[in-house]
């Protein structure tokens, strides 16, 4: 189901039909250094986590991380969505891109986007992000789309402190 659309990106929920896709992404050695080893082996790992994750997320709360396709030819190039973690009180921005796809614009265009259906569409009224304290791209990227980092976090259950960057909605006039 198509989410939302860019000049270049169509934004549409995740099925287990992208295995293949997040097998790729979710192993990509930057994905493994940054965000973690997610235990997806196989393409049924990867189906089960495409389920038990963004599909059930869905279904729970009515958004999350969504299959990011370059409209001219509908191939997968990286996800994009918001998520709500039980960790935190405020929902959060997550992306990821395949290594192909990376500093073309492809994932600020998509966060924008995300951004902007989060407190128009969705009636947020604050987002934030983490990043690894060593992720100065993923941090540059939330700068440029309006997010600005606070502070430095630690994570409830793990051993390492995160960046955390924030937004609030736009004041209605």
């Amino acid at each position: 189901m198509k989410v939302l659309e860019t000049d270049r990106l169509v934004l549409r929920h995740l099925d287990t039909g992208d295995a293949a896709f997040i097998f790729d992404l979710v192993n990509d050695p930057d994905w493994l250094r940054y965000i973690g080893d997610k235990g997806v082996r196989t393409l049924d790992d990867a189906r089960a986590y495409i389920a038990n994750g963004p599909v059930a997320m869905y279904g729970r709360v009515g958004f999350g991380l969504y299959c990011v396709e370059l409209k001219s030819a509908a191939t997968s190039i990286g996800i994009c969505g918001l998520i709500k973690r039980d960790t935190f009180a405020d929902v959060d921005i997550g992306f990821a891109f395949l290594p192909g796809f990376r500093s073309q614009g492809y994932a600020a265009e998509a966060a924008r986007a995300t951004v902007a259906h989060g407190f128009d569409a969705i009636g947020l009224r604050r987002i934030i992000a983490i990043t690894s304290p060593d992720n100065a791209a993923s941090g540059r990227l939330l700068e440029k789309v309006g997010l600005r980092f606070e502070r430095m976090l630690a994570i409830p259950g793990e051993d390492r402190e995160v960046r955390l960057y924030a937004c609030a909605a736009p004041a209605i006039e």
